[in-house]
């Protein structure tokens, strides 16, 4: 996917990256052991820069008492870039807005509490103490962060509909048919899809595609042995094997 960038957007961003990373955001990440390891070996200049490329094009705002600071902003966005280090930034083009809330909220349209949402607008609304909380326990396949953004990633091609912009017209096929059993394997509550997936993933395409894919960041080694032919697409697509490197 190639980049859409008008020329003063570009000229920032290569400004951007001559500027160093700041000491004491690096400080804020190794807090969040998550947000470091294997899968930003060798890429670590692009992961730095691409989160002060975010940081910059992005607004931040604090709802219902919360008050944004750097760790928020820090975290969040690495927590998005995480998603898309090995693909472009042009899949956040959309997104504009972050509002951050101190713990779950409530919005109009919907019943109960929420954790987090993402708007076709470009604005997502996330909880604090669920990214946290996220970050925390990565081997439950349930990060509300990441699953904001994946919205956000889905939907870039414009629509929310569990298929990205993929990288080869080629792709989409295979995509289609293996993203389909799969969901309509956790709709059935199948045991290899329930095994790996929350049952939350079942209520449509684009849902699955954003609980799998939190799956797949937090469950690699469950996925590739429970639901391979998933596992593969997802590895495919963000361009990286995180079951192996957490055999590495």
């Amino acid at each position: 996917m190639l980049a859409m960038v008008g020329p003063l957007r570009w000229w920032h961003r290569r400004t951007l990256k001559k500027k160093p990373f700041p000491q004491a955001w690096s400080v804020l990440l190794e807090k969040y052991p998550a947000l470091g390891g294997a899968w930003i070996a060798g890429k670590e200049p692009r992961y730095h820069h691409w989160i002060q490329v975010f940081l910059r094009e992005k607004t931040f705002v604090g709802a219902g008492g919360y008050v944004v600071d750097d760790e928020t902003r820090v975290v969040i966005a690495a927590t998005a870039i995480r998603l898309i280090l090995n693909l472009d930034l042009s899949y956040y083009d959309r997104l504009s807005e972050i509002i951050v809330y101190p713990d779950h909220f409530k919005i109009p349209d919907h019943q109960g509490v929420v954790l987090g949402e993402a708007r076709a607008w470009g604005t997502v609304i996330l909880s604090w103490n669920a990214v946290v909380s996220g970050l925390q326990n990565q081997k439950d396949g349930h990060d509300t962060a990441t699953h904001e953004f994946a919205h956000i990633i889905d939907r870039e091609d414009g629509a929310f509909d569990g298929t990205p912009e993929l990288r080869s017209f080629g792709h989409y096929l295979p995509w289609a048919k293996v993203m389909g059993q799969n969901f309509l394997g956790l709709q059935q509550r199948k045991r290899k899809q329930r095994k790996v997936l929350r049952s939350y993933g079942a209520q449509n395409e684009a849902e699955f595609f954003a609980v799998a894919t939190e799956a797949f960041f937090e469950k690699p080694q469950q996925m590739q042995k429970r639901t391979p032919d998933l596992y593969q697409q997802l590895s495919q697509f963000y361009g990286f094997d995180p079951a192996g490197d957490e055999d590495s």
